[in-house]
């Protein structure tokens, strides 16, 4: 279960880097051209938006890499991290499968009382 969940971790930390960097670019877009009727307008939570851009991502794949010696902190990290995303971005076609992979990591993690190794986190 730690295996599965480092590597749902890091997965979903690199596809949410790839949702930040285009809702982020978005933000920076729309600030720079202004907006465009029909096209292009601000989010309502610009600061929202950029910070969890950069956040959510790294709380994955740290999540992700921590999962495997210190389950229970990775998950709690990759929880957060989808959780942020869903609040931040809602569910839609492009953030179903980053939240989807760290949620079931962070799932994952939690529920590996007994590990592979002999530390436990419980």
């Amino acid at each position: 279960m730690r295996n599965a969940a480092l590597v749902l971790g890091i997965i979903g930390g690199l596809i949410a880097m790839l949702v930040g960097f285009l809702s982020y670019g978005y933000t920076e877009a729309v600030e720079y051209f202004g907006e465009v009727d029909g096209l292009a307008h601000q989010v309502e939570n610009v600061e929202l938006i950029r910070g969890v851009s950069f956040a959510a991502p790294l709380l994955a794949i740290a999540g992700g890499a921590m999962a495997r010696v210190r389950a229970l902190w990775g998950g709690v990290l990759m929880l957060v991290s989808a959780g942020a995303m869903l609040y931040a971005f809602d569910f839609n076609v492009f953030t179903m499968f980053p939240i989807g992979f760290t949620a079931l990591g962070g799932v994952l993690a939690v529920a590996a009382g007994k590990p592979d190794e002999p530390k436990s986190h419980f």
